[in-house]
């Protein structure tokens, strides 16, 4: 089987990638959402052999989120172990309020995927593969793309790669030694910049 490889680029905040570390599930209550169930054969000499895959996303709504794979001969056990796994690959996610710190672009395989934070009262602008990462994290204003392959396990892998790599305000603000608010009003003021004014002739 060909390898996969996932490259991630910050849109604009190059080398900001930042490993997150996991953390222990068992005192979060995760909500579990099965993106796809998939039926696999396989040929052996006395017929075709049968068995169910899983793309599963749990999530506590407050900014943790996990996804996982499960494979076996039954949907349900199939499913068990997607939960299992996603458990085991819950991360935090930085959140400014309602929505990301920062845009940023994702690749997984042939998938490529853009998160861009909106103001509050968008509302999550995703498809059905970017929808349920997001909102299991807890994100409620988001807009989102998706370029190339929207194959699902692909997709899913790119938006959880995508929350993998935010940077929190405070990190950012750190790095250019300002304070997060300092920063967040630099912000603000870029986005409600009045228009220059037309001259009257």
């Amino acid at each position: 089987m060909r390898d996969q490889r996932s490259e991630i680029a910050l849109s604009k905040y190059p080398g900001g990638v930042v490993a997150r570390t996991r953390i222990n599930s068992e005192n979060l209550d995760l909500e579990e959402r099965v993106v796809q169930i998939n039926r696999v054969a396989k040929v052996v000499k006395g017929g075709r052999r049968f068995s169910f895959s899983t793309v599963v996303v749990v999530g506590d709504g407050k900014g943790h989120v996990g996804i996982g794979m499960g494979k076996a001969s039954e949907v349900p056990e199939a499913i068990r172990k997607g939960v299992e796994a996603a458990k085991k690959n819950v991360i935090r996610v930085p959140l400014v309020h309602t929505t990301i710190p920062h845009e940023i672009i994702t690749k997984f395989s042939s998938t490529k995927v853009m998160l861009r934070p909106a103001a509050p009262g968008t509302g999550v602008i995703a498809g059905r593969g970017v929808r349920p990462v997001i909102e299991a994290a807890g994100i409620k204003d988001l807009l989102t793309k998706v370029y190339g392959s929207n194959n699902p396990v692909n997709v899913v892998k790119a938006a959880y790669l995508a929350l993998t790599a935010l940077v929190s305000l405070d990190e950012m603000a750190r790095r250019r030694s300002m304070t997060p608010y300092e920063l967040h009003q630099r912000r603000l003021r870029r986005v409600v910049a009045p228009e220059p004014a037309e001259t009257m002739t």
